[in-house]
């Protein structure tokens, strides 16, 4: 309704008729928010003779090419579809006066943006463009006012601001312990509930084990077809399926109501995504729970994330009645928090007789006097260092042969010669022979 008012309004301010009339363009990342907009589009739009038109993957060309002969003045479309449709010269875009782009940053980063420019290029410059996003970054935004003439932001709330009424915990637990805690999660929260995983692997798995938990569930991914994402969404609409498990094409701008709870199963590759997965709950001012799975590697995820919304996020210890899972010790998580700056760096010491000190050898495991790196014969010495002993014993040929320590060529068995069998171990003490 953001953008879709003011374009109908706009829209129907024009008088002129026929294919001379003004359109606009509406450019999303997904095929379910364009269904979403679609819907939005008919409700307000349908009672004043102004229907849209969907471009989208996954679903016949030829309907979609007979709308466009009707020349269409609300077009909403996928990039990918839209490109397909330009280059069959199916579609004319010289009539654009209003060009939207939903999740502007996910549609202006490194995957549409090709695709983004060539459809530019093929509108008006007089027009009017609009970008909607929770989080657009100065990157994106630079990216953005390179299309505009007299760039305007309009802040609701600062990017990154999540739904006042979301709580949000996070669990460190280990990887293969996750299945466990997200079955004691969707036991003690009986309400609708959607999982995000990172990939659609993942998101098939985790579907599969909640069905087999008892729970009524489906799957939502870029594997699935139009009909089966259309009918896993609608379901979970409409309480068929208790718990929808998706990837982030589910985390834009998709409305359903009641969602109590929030799983991120797997946390997001970017932290801008997850405000837009916890954004599924908590909204138009009902109340919401998101919790999230981290296992004890990724501390600067979280800290990323915290530092976007701009607040710590709980850290919940692991429920004490769950069987077989092992509580993760609180040091391998406690410097996660955003006032540690990573990896804990050698204490540094001054003296005003000696000045800078080195930290000693024992603060730094890879230092290169008498090293050796555990299952190598050889050790990484200065020149004249006494060589430490081979835990495996001496290779075949590599003292026998007598080659100087700075020889950098590779070992070899030796064919022939006299000193070993031909079935003599390649660590044995002396050369080995082949035959066929």
């Amino acid at each position: 309704l953001a953008f879709g008012i003011p374009v109908i309004q706009g829209l129907l301010s024009d008088t002129a008729r026929g294919p001379q009339q003004s359109a606009s363009l509406i450019l999303v990342p997904t095929r379910e928010l364009a269904l979403q907009a679609e819907e939005t589009f008919v409700k307000v739009g349908g009672p004043l003779g102004l229907r849209p038109l969907v471009l989208i993957g996954g679903a016949p060309m030829r309907p979609q090419t007979m709308g466009l002969k009707r020349f269409p003045r609300i077009i909403i479309a996928t990039p990918g579809r839209l490109m397909d449709h330009m280059e069959q010269k199916h579609v004319s875009l010289a009539n654009i006066k209003f060009l939207v782009l939903d999740e502007a940053d996910r549609m202006l980063d490194m995957g549409f943006l090709p695709s983004i420019k060539k459809i530019l290029a093929t509108i008006p410059t007089e027009r009017q463009t609009l970008l909607f996003s929770a989080t657009l970054s100065a990157e994106i935004m630079a990216i953005a006012t390179k299309a505009m003439k007299v760039p305007l932001q309009i802040e609701i709330a600062p990017q990154g601001t999540t739904a006042a009424n979301v709580t949000q915990e996070i669990f460190i637990v280990r990887r293969d312990d996750k299945l466990r805690l997200l079955e004691k999660v969707l036991t003690d929260h009986r309400g609708s509930t959607l999982v995000f995983t990172r990939t659609k692997h993942g998101a098939t798995k985790v579907a599969y084990k909640i069905m087999h938990m008892g729970h009524t569930a489906a799957e939502i991914h870029s594997n699935r077809s139009l009909s089966q994402r259309k009918s896993a969404l609608e379901g979970f609409k409409t309480g068929k399926y208790r718990v929808l498990v998706a990837t982030d094409i589910v985390a834009r701008g998709i409305d359903v109501k009641g969602v109590e709870l929030v799983v991120n199963f797997d946390l997001p590759s970017q932290s801008e995504d997850y405000v837009h997965r916890i954004g599924r709950t908590a909204r138009a001012g009902a109340a919401g729970h998101a919790i999230s799975f981290a296992t004890p590697d990724e501390r600067k995820d979280i800290r990323d994330i915290e530092r976007l919304i701009r607040k710590p996020i709980k850290m919940s210890p692991l429920p004490v009645d769950l069987p077989g899972v092992s509580a993760v010790p609180s040091s391998s998580y406690e410097g996660s928090r955003p006032r540690t700056g990573g990896a804990q760096r050698p204490q540094r010491s001054f003296s005003k007789s000696s000045g800078y000190t080195k930290p000693s050898s024992s603060s730094r495991p890879f230092s290169k006097p008498g090293f050796s790196k555990p299952g190598f014969s050889r050790s990484f010495s200065k020149p004249g260092a006494v060589p430490s002993p081979s835990p495996q014993g001496e290779r075949a040929g590599e003292k026998s042969g007598g080659r100087p320590s700075g020889d950098r060529r590779s070992f070899r068995p030796q064919r022939g010669g006299s000193g070993g069998s031909s079935g003599s171990s390649r660590f044995s003490g002396g050369p080995r022979k082949f035959s066929r």
